[in-house]
């Protein structure tokens, strides 16, 4: 019988593998992302999209904010994220876990006012299940009622696409995956 790495396992060898690249690479892959994204039609479509800012070497979306969409960034308030509208130029703080967050006075977004969610991952898999830093914070949102209608792409560099990964009764299927390479459908 095979034995699959636990998902701590799993995150802790593909983060490695992601702080490992370089600058340059992270950048040119990040790129490509980006571009694959402006030409993808839930993307087009979309009129209020929900992002991240990068962080630990995440791909890098910047490059999207100025697009003519309306971006939500999260805020960690307790056990839960909050969404607040961002534009560049906006002030932005650093939150608990050191990353960019708008600040508590930025307008407020809630599920209705949302067309994308842009989900930051450790890894994705094959069937659209993704693994996340293990807080849960997306995992709890994505299983909300209000939010779970919302279409949802990870985001991951080609490196944490795998096959398989463990899934649990509360991970949810995004409906697809964005790499350098291509945005696979799940």
């Amino acid at each position: 019988m095979t034995q699959y790495p636990s998902k701590s396992e799993l995150r802790k060898q593909i983060l490695k593998q992601r702080l490992s690249l370089t600058q340059e690479t992270w950048r040119e892959k990040s790129d490509r992302i980006c571009q694959s994204l402006q030409s993808f039609p839930l993307f087009l479509e979309a009129k209020t999209i929900l992002a991240y800012f990068s962080f630990r070497k995440e791909p890098d979306l910047c490059p999207l904010f100025t697009s003519n969409h309306r971006w939500g960034f999260s805020r960690c308030v307790g056990k839960s994220l909050v969404w607040h509208t961002w534009s560049p130029g906006e002030p932005l703080q650093t939150g608990n876990f050191g990353i960019q967050e708008p600040l508590p006075t930025a307008t407020p977004l809630n599920a209705g006012d949302i067309d994308l969610i842009l989900v930051p991952a450790v890894a994705c898999d094959y069937q659209g299940y993704r693994l996340g830093y293990g807080g849960g914070f997306y995992d709890r949102l994505l299983n909300s009622p209000e939010w779970s209608h919302i279409p949802t792409i990870g985001i991951i560099f080609e490196l944490a696409r795998l096959p398989q990964l463990p899934v649990d009764s509360w991970d949810r299927k995004l409906q697809a995956t964005c790499t350098e390479r291509n945005i696979f459908i799940h």
